[in-house]
């Protein structure tokens, strides 16, 4: 896996592509009008992504409804010799549709500890937590 960035201005705003080649606008979100993400918000939307990928994909393999899927993550960060890096993720997933619990569960768990590469990737040096909301009803 290969990604380019390009700087397109004159300030701090990139445009990034990979193997898709659907370009991602990267900014520094210090300016007054920011054009696009910050590095560490890519972060925290890439977790969300991915696990929201394979929680979808399990729940569909198992033909349960998804009429809805939301996700919010909350990056907790700490002062480490003058950056700045995530100590915590939390994943916060909202479901809605006829959706078994139990499986709902099982899904989130299995991409958390066994198929999401960017949560197994940060494991060791980010702790990471998730919560899952069905139908408006938290049940884990």
């Amino acid at each position: 896996m290969e990604v380019s960035l390009e700087r397109i201005n004159d300030e701090y705003l990139f445009k990034g592509t990979g193997g898709s080649e659907v370009p991602v606008y990267i900014d520094n979100k210090t300016d007054v009008s920011p054009k696009g993400a910050s590095p560490m918000e890519l972060l925290l939307m890439g977790i969300g992504g991915c696990s929201a990928i394979d929680v979808i994909m399990i729940l569909k393999k198992q033909r349960q409804t998804i009429t809805h899927y939301g996700v919010e993550v909350r990056g907790d960060r700490k002062e480490v010799k003058g950056a700045k890096p995530f100590e915590a993720m939390h994943v916060a997933i909202h479901l809605e549709g006829e959706i078994d619990p139990a499986k709902a569960l099982r899904a989130a768990k299995l991409s958390f500890e066994k198929y999401c590469s960017v949560s197994i990737t940060l494991e060791k040096s980010v702790a990471i937590t998730y919560d899952l909301t069905l139908n408006g009803t938290v049940i884990s």
